[in-house]
C-alpha cells in the first residue's frame, strides 16, 4: 500500500514540474484561460501530495527536491503570467516584490555555496506561505482586481519564511530536508552539542582512569623493585 501511494505522490508532485513549462507556453501563446484553469490544478496539486505524503508517511528526499523545484517552477511561471496580464498591479508594490525577490536570490545563493545544491526544508512557515501564495496567485487571475489584504499578508508571510530559511542556512552545517523550523533545529543542535559534549567527558574520564591505574603499576613496579 505504501508503495503505490509514494509512487502516487511522486507522479502528482512530477505532474507539477511538467506542468510548469506547459504553463509558460499557454501564457507566451495568449492562451490565457487554459493557463488560468491549469494553474489552479497545479496549486491544487501540491496540496494533495503534500497531505497525501504527510498522511501516508511516505515522505522521502526525492520527492522533497521535486516538490521544491515544482513549487518554485509554478510560482515564477504565476509571477510571470502576472507581469503579463496586471503590469501595473506589481509595478505599485514594486518595494515589497524586490524585497521578496532579493531574500529568495539571497537564500538560494547561499543554499548552493553552503550545500552545493537548493534547500528542501518545508518548514512550517513555508508551508503556510506557500498555502497563501497558491490563493493568491490564483485568485488574482480570476478576480477583477487583486485582493490587497491577502497580497499584503501572503507578503509579510513570505518574508518572515525566506528570513527563517536564510537562517537555517546558517546555522544547518548539512543538507536536510523537510526541517520543521528554526526552532526545532537549533533544539536539536543543542541536544547534538550537549551529547557530544557528554562523550567528551566520557572520554576524558576514561583517559583520566586509565592514566591512574598506569601511574599506580609504575609506583607498585618501582615499590617492589626496592626490596630485590
Amino acid at each position: 500500500m505504501s508503495n503505490k501511494v509514494y509512487r502516487v505522490v511522486n507522479l502528482i508532485t512530477f505532474y507539477r514540474l511538467v506542468a510548469a513549462p506547459l504553463l509558460l507556453f499557454l501564457l507566451l501563446t495568449g492562451q490565457f484561460t487554459v493557463f488560468k484553469w491549469l494553474l489552479a490544478l497545479s496549486f491544487f496539486t501540491d496540496a494533495i501530495d503534500g497531505w497525501l505524503a504527510r498522511s501516508f508517511k511516505v515522505i522521502s528526499l526525492l520527492g522533497a527536491r521535486i516538490d521544491s523545484v515544482a513549487d518554485d517552477l509554478t510560482i515564477l511561471v504565476a509571477i510571470l503570467g502576472i507581469l503579463l496580464y496586471r503590469p501595473g498591479f506589481l509595478r505599485g508594490e514594486w518595494l515589497l516584490v524586490g524585497g521578496m525577490t532579493l531574500l529568495y536570490v539571497m537564500q538560494n545563493c547561499m543554499a548552493l555555496i553552503r550545500y552545493g545544491k537548493l534547500t528542501s526544508f518545508h518548514a512550517y512557515a513555508a508551508k503556510v506561505a506557500a498555502v497563501l501564495q497558491g490563493v493568491f496567485l490564483v485568485l488574482v487571475f480570476f478576480l477583477p482586481e487583486p485582493v490587497a489584504f491577502l497580497f499584503y499578508l501572503t507578503a509579510v508571510l513570505t518574508i518572515i519564511d525566506l528570513a527563517e530559511e536564510i537562517l537555517l542556512v546558517l546555522i544547518l552545517p548539512q543538507w536536510q530536508a523537510n526541517v520543521k523550523g528554526l526552532y526545532w533545529s537549533s533544539g536539536r543542535l543543542k541536544s547534538a552539542a550537549l551529547e557530544d559534549k557528554m562523550e567528551h567527558d566520557e572520554d576524558q574520564g576514561q583517559d583520566h582512569g586509565h592514566q591512574e591505574q598506569e601511574g599506580i603499576r609504575i609506583y607498585v613496579s618501582i615499590y617492589f623493585s626496592c626490596f630485590q
